[in-house]
């Protein structure tokens, strides 16, 4: 059990809890549940079998834990990313008596983005974090992230009630089978005028390197699932109904900083190494050995040819004149697919 800033303690489990502190503390949020299909999670979660959950507290068998860790002691390494991915969302009229647009994040774990979008002042929505794990919903209530357990292709939300619904980090681990019910269903909650962004990495890519050769060996919970195509995102927004869509590419690199350029290495292995769960990389090494060799293996994968956009094909260590600290950034490139459903007539 966690205590938010409210005092209040809310379970990850609890989703009638959760319900009941969107409606204390965060009107705008409670408003778009469907009462219906919260009360039907409810009696599955009841009387359903028990899940394995990745992202749960248990270390022999999940990464939640090391993944809370890794984004509390570097809130800011995927900061650029979630800039560029919230500025494919726009400026979006918020429904009428509503303080500001909301944005569902449907695969939000501990409450990430909107953490960052607060600290840095991205973007104007005020944002519920979704998550199929009990660990990343209660994590992200412990932070005083308001959140809402389900399933990224059941959002427990009314017809046409949110300005923009956002699927990111992780949207390869919804099942191919469940992928299409997933854009459709993003479709059936957005108002007129929302936007879905749906963010991954493609396959083929260093990304997708990356899981296979180094995720999938190394954590305890193996890796093993399938990344997107272009084709595949676009078959899913047009069979969903989407009025106008597109498919992008943005920079979305990892970054950390040190006093001292060995230091800002060290760091960003830390990150990875937690991020991933790649519990296995320290049998034989040191820790500071473990994290050199995540760095210097994410450096070697993570390459892409130079182009006409200017992305940074490798990685890069600078120092930074305001601060004095070095900052390393490992490039990474998302495909993102958005979906724009038609604006309300008049």
């Amino acid at each position: 059990m966690q205590t938010t800033t409210s005092g209040y303690l809310v379970r990850g489990n609890d989703v009638r809890g959760q319900v009941d502190e969107l409606d204390r503390l965060h009107p705008d949020l409670h408003a778009v549940t469907d009462p219906g299909r919260l009360a039907a999670w409810e009696a599955e979660l009841r009387d359903g079998p028990v899940r394995h959950d990745d992202f749960g507290a248990d270390a022999e068998k999940s990464r939640g834990t090391e993944y809370v860790q890794a984004q509390t002691l570097n809130p800011r390494a995927r900061a650029t990313g979630i800039r560029n991915l919230l500025g494919l969302a726009g400026t979006t009229r918020p429904a009428p008596g509503a303080e500001r647009p909301v944005l569902v994040d449907l695969l939000g774990g501990d409450g990430l983005v909107r953490k960052v979008c607060e600290e840095l002042g991205i973007g104007d929505f005020n944002i519920l974090t979704c998550d199929a794990s009990e660990h990343m919903v209660e994590s992200a209530w412990a932070a005083g992230m308001p959140a809402l357990l389900q399933r990224a292709e059941r959002p427990l939300l009314r017809d046409a009630s949110v300005d923009a619904v956002l699927l990111a980090y992780g949207s390869h681990h919804v099942d191919p089978s469940a992928r299409q019910e997933l854009t459709s269903e993003a479709f059936r909650v957005l108002r007129p005028g929302g936007t879905f962004i749906l963010h991954d990495f493609l396959v083929g890519s260093p990304v997708d390197v990356w899981f296979e050769q180094v995720t999938d060996p190394y954590s305890a919970t193996g890796h093993k699932f399938a990344h997107f195509t272009r084709d595949e995102i676009e078959g899913y927004l047009e069979q969903a109904g989407f009025d106008t869509y597109e498919v992008v590419e943005i920079d979305d690199p990892y970054t950390a900083v040190g006093a001292t350029p060995e230091a800002a290495e060290i760091e960003i292995g830390r990150y990875l190494l937690n991020m991933y769960g790649l519990v296995k990389v320290f049998e034989g090494r040191t820790e500071e050995e473990a994290y050199r060799w995540v760095t210097e293996t994410a450096k070697a994968i993570f390459r892409y040819p130079a182009g006409p956009d200017g992305l940074p094909g490798e990685s890069e260590l600078v120092r930074e004149e305001a601060t004095g600290l070095w900052r390393l950034t490992i490039p990474r490139r998302a495909v993102v697919g958005v979906g724009r459903t038609a604006p309300a007539a008049g």
